[in-house]
Formats: C-alpha cells, sequence, structure tokens
C-alpha cells in the first residue's frame, strides 16, 4: 500500500519519477510546472530541452525552447491560454504559444540592470497576471521589487527594496495572484509571504513558513495558497526538524490547513522533497511539484555524494474520499 501524505481533506500519495521521458529528451533540474485548461503539463527545465510538454498521463507530447531559453526559472499559465516564462539567466519575460512561439518580450536579453537599481530585471524569478491581466515581476536574484507592467508590455510601477520590512525583500522568489487582485510574494529569505493590493501596498503577511519558494494558488473564489518550502542549510540548524522542504498549504489568510512530507527524520529518502522549486495544481487537486535537487543537495546534504536518480519531477495525487 503507497504510504499516505498529508493531512485532512489534503492527503496524497506521491510519484517521485513521474512522466515518460523519451530517450533522446534529458530532463534537467525542473524550475517551474504549469497547466493548460485540458491539465497538460508543461515542465521548464535547465537541461537541453527547456519546454518539455507531457497530457495528464505522464506521456510526451513534445519539446521546444532550445534555440531560446538560457536558464529556466517561472513558468505561468495567463487564462487566456498564453504561457508566461521567467528566464533569469536571460533576465526576461517571454508572453509564448503553447507551441513556443514568442509573442511578447520584457526585459532585454543578456542585458542585466545594475545590481540592485530596482529597475528591471536583474534575473527576475517569476510572474503572475491580475484579473485585468496587468503582469506581474519578481525581480530577486540581483534586485529585490516587484515590476508591474500593462498587457501590452508597458512598464507601470515597481515597488520594494532590499530589506526585512514591510514592503521591502530579501530575495522576492515566487509571485501570484487570487481573483481579487491582491498580489502575493514569496519572500523568501525573511521566511514570510508579503500580500499587497494591485498597486503595490502593504496589506498583511504571512510568517509561518520556512524559504518559501514556490506559489500557486487555483483561480477560484476564497483561493487557497499552495507553497512549496526550502530546507534548512546552515550548519546549526541542517538537521532541525519541521522546518522542510515540504509543500504547504495555507488558507486564503495564511492559516495552516495542511503540511505535506514532513519526516522528523532528516535523512534523506526517495520520498523526501529537496528543493520544492516551482508547483501547479491540475483541475482535480494533483500537485505537481518541480525540484533544483543537484542544486539544493551540497547545501543540504554537504557531507553525501548526491545519488544518480535525484527526483526533478513528481506528481501528488489527491486521495478523495
Amino acid at each position: 500500500m503507497s504510504q499516505i501524505y498529508g493531512e485532512g481533506q489534503y492527503r496524497y500519495t506521491i510519484s517521485n519519477q513521474w512522466g515518460e521521458v523519451p530517450a533522446e529528451i534529458t530532463l534537467g533540474e525542473v524550475a517551474a510546472v504549469a497547466l493548460d485548461h485540458d491539465d497538460n503539463v508543461y515542465v521548464f527545465n535547465r537541461g537541453p530541452d527547456p519546454m518539455v510538454v507531457f497530457d495528464d498521463q505522464g506521456n510526451f507530447l513534445r519539446s521546444w525552447g532550445a534555440e531560446f531559453f538560457v536558464r529556466a526559472h517561472g513558468a505561468h499559465f495567463a487564462k487566456d491560454g498564453m504561457l508566461y516564462l521567467t528566464d533569469d539567466g536571460n533576465h526576461t519575460v517571454s508572453k509564448c504559444t503553447i507551441d513556443g512561439k514568442v509573442l511578447l518580450t520584457l526585459g532585454i536579453p543578456n542585458s542585466p540592470a545594475p545590481f540592485m537599481s530596482l529597475q528591471p530585471f536583474n534575473r527576475c524569478t517569476h510572474t503572475a497576471l491580475s484579473p485585468s491581466g496587468d503582469i506581474y515581476v519578481s525581480d530577486g536574484y540581483g534586485n529585490a521589487c516587484i515590476h508591474k507592467y500593462a498587457p501590452d508590455g508597458k512598464h507601470l510601477l515597481s515597488w520594494g527594496e532590499s530589506g526585512t520590512g514591510p514592503g521591502e525583500f530579501n530575495l522576492p522568489h515566487n509571485i501570484c495572484c487570487d481573483p481579487d487582485g491582491w498580489v502575493y510574494v514569496a519572500d523568501r529569505e525573511s521566511h514570510r509571504i508579503q500580500v499587497f493590493d494591485a498597486n503595490g501596498l502593504f496589506e498583511t503577511q504571512w510568517s509561518n513558513i520556512h524559504r518559501p519558494c514556490g506559489l500557486y494558488m487555483p483561480n477560484d473564489a476564497c483561493p487557497i495558497c499552495y507553497v512549496g518550502e526550502l530546507g534548512p542549510v546552515l550548519d546549526v540548524n541542517r538537521q532541525f526538524p519541521n522546518l522542510g522542504p515540504r509543500i504547504s498549504i495555507l488558507d486564503n489568510r495564511g492559516r495552516v490547513l495542511a503540511r505535506v512530507n514532513q519526516p522528523t527524520d532528516t535523512n534523506y529518502t526517495p520520498s523526501r522533497f529537496i528543493a520544492p522549486h516551482g508547483l501547479a495544481v491540475d483541475s482535480r487537486g494533483d500537485v505537481y511539484v518541480g525540484e533544483v535537487s543537484a542544486t539544493a543537495w551540497p547545501q543540504a546534504y554537504p557531507n553525501k555524494t548526491a545519488p544518480m536518480d535525484l527526483p526533478t519531477l513528481r506528481k501528488m495525487t489527491r486521495i478523495i474520499d
């Protein structure tokens, strides 16, 4: 019998290696996952085939992007079926069709803004769309801010700076919007999610999480928030339990509904998350999790050799009673 993870209404079995990858395709570390209206799974990864697409049963459909993307980081589907891909190695956001045609590019390829200039972009991390189609971009590795664009790509405003106060950021790593237009930012190294209105006014923050890395909110009234959390990496707390890595499920006020994969044993097993970096949820409530396992391994397990088959793409299948 498969082991069950989670609690309450959010219980899952976990497949540690999901998707039938053809021999000619090399799937690298999975930075982000996005799902279209048919629950096809778009896997944005750091291998030679940056976008690999599967159906909901894990059958390979197609791949694209080798000639365009430098380093996969974020993926997000808009309601109109357009796919927004964030490339932190190329300092750009691309609006694409499902077969890889680029319709809009934000940022200047291979031309990062000055470090901490608060100008777009220096290693941008993710995108979110408002209910009206405005585009938000978290600019996190070489900046500490959020940028807002009109649907046609016109820059509207930016907010934030480096720091730990309200509206300041210590690596804004992911971002999403709810149907009411609130903006949620994973302020990863400050261990919080900050919540803003559509113009960047700070509203509140959730601080009951550890290094939030991936965010996903379904397009529902009163949506819940799925959070991929990273574990501790310092020598003094690397072995501390109950800090992650894990998937946490919160309501739209930040209250914890469930924690998934939270063993008290911090030794590595194949079922233990390493670095849940990007995630998406299908129409059934199943969760797809992309991990940057090889990158995170030496931080999490500095004195151990990494296994050859580190998981990079998992599926959490929801148990529905």
